[in-house]
């Protein structure tokens, strides 16, 4: 250990003697340290959010939905494929829930419209037709008050959820449980506040309101042949087998034969993590060679900071080689000054990184979550750095002769 902390204080007394020398080092070591601390951070953050977000749909939960890009098979040949596929409907979506191996399915249609209430108008507001189930699916909490009940979906009736936002905007202090809006127009009882869980960018804080889904489609314009709905099995059913069923179930209601392929989409939560990663793979490759470049201009300055320490201590090399040091002994000393230089500079980029990261994570919707795993490999990299740049300045100090290095001037 005395060698290892011989040499941590022999370089940080050269980084207080040459502060400028010692600058291109530390700065380029740092610049690489922060992009894999933000790029990494905001990597793990979306995949952090992406895994709580599905976690809110149960772990066997799979969507089901008249085209999913991300699946992998798409044919450059054929760039619109949903223009030859039906939409889904409440029929088929009811087949689904009425299979043995099926707890839930929740439809989901979509329109947009304005909200009024007391001379307050809130202008193309998303409005989410769903049926009772769609608390189970959504994450986040009702409360005050209630979602519809299955009566209440089937009867289509007037009432309305609005999320916290709508709430704070519509009702500023005042409870909204009880009172009248009118969406597009007609009169819904608000029953309930949705909190939503926080989203990958700030979905949560828009605009949205959950009537039923037959409310929606009977009142108000909506994007016809978009329905899609999220399947939950019974607890203990597979996934797979409830795939196969509910695939079986759509096929025969479409009378599609045996070698036509599906006219819809099956997506599972594995293959949403894997399309995720296809995407966050780009940005990896970009933070590694940035960081890479980063790394190499620190390299080349520890070359030449070791370099000028090697010229400059060539009679100290010499006292100590004819003291009896080895060349090993001499080798390790340069090695552990240019990894402290390089740590130095890992430590600074790590503090200003995280930094960054934080801020992003707290004043912007992006995502951002600092991984131990990240701050570990920051500095790990800071550090073989300057064993690898360091390598040459050590082994010319090492064979250095001792006779020629005590008649050095």
């Amino acid at each position: 250990m005395t060698p290892t902390l011989e040499g941590v204080s022999i370089a940080l007394g050269s980084l207080r003697a040459h502060k400028l020398r010692a600058a291109l080092t530390i700065l380029g070591v740092a610049i690489g340290v922060i992009v894999v601390m933000v790029i990494g951070a905001i990597i793990a953050g979306f995949d952090k959010g992406f895994t709580d977000m599905l976690e809110t749909l149960g772990p066997k939960t799979f969507y089901v939905g008249r085209y999913w890009g991300g699946t992998g098979a798409e044919d450059p040949d054929d760039p619109n494929p949903w223009e030859r596929r039906p939409g889904l409907t409440i029929e088929e979506a009811q087949r689904v829930e009425d299979l043995p191996t099926i707890k839930f399915a929740v439809v989901d249609e979509n329109a947009t419209a304005d909200i009024v209430f007391e001379g307050k108008r809130l202008g193309a507001v998303s409005i989410q037709g769903r049926d009772a189930d769609w608390p189970k699916v959504a994450g986040g909490a009702v409360n005050p008050g209630r979602s519809f009940s299955a009566l209440e979906d089937n009867a289509n009736a007037f009432v309305v959820v609005i999320n916290t936002k709508i709430s704070e905007q519509l009702f500023t202090e005042r409870d909204p449980i009880g009172h009248r809006i009118k969406i597009g127009g007609l009169p819904y009882t608000v029953i309930g506040v949705f909190d939503p869980p926080a989203g990958l960018f700030g979905e949560g804080d828009r605009n949205e309101v959950f009537i039923p889904y037959g409310t929606l489609v009977k009142n108000l314009p909506y994007w016809q042949g978009w329905m899609d709905f999220f399947v939950a099995p019974e607890d203990t059913v597979s996934q797979q087998r409830a795939i196969d069923d509910v695939t079986m179930a759509l096929r025969s209601m479409r009378g599609l034969r045996p070698s036509e392929p599906n006219n819809f989409d099956i997506v599972t939560q594995e293959k949403y993590m894997e399309t995720i990663n296809s995407m966050t793979g780009v940005f990896k490759v970009i933070m590694i060679v940035l960081s890479m470049v980063g790394l190499m201009v620190g390299g080349i300055g520890v070359v030449a900071i070791m370099m000028i320490s090697v010229t400059e201590r060539t009679r100290e090399i010499g006292v100590r080689k004819a003291l009896g040091a080895t060349r090993r002994a001499i080798m390790w000393q340069f090695l552990i000054e240019a990894a402290t230089l390089t740590t130095v500079g890992g430590v600074i980029g790590l503090v200003v990184g995280g930094g960054i990261a934080l801020v992003l994570g707290a004043a912007t919707p992006v995502p951002a979550y600092v991984p131990l795993g990240s701050v570990i490999a920051a500095l790990v990299g800071a550090a073989f750095t300057g064993l690898l740049f360091g390598i040459y300045p050590a082994s010319k100090a090492s064979r250095l002769d001792p006779v020629e290095a005590l008649r050095y001037e």
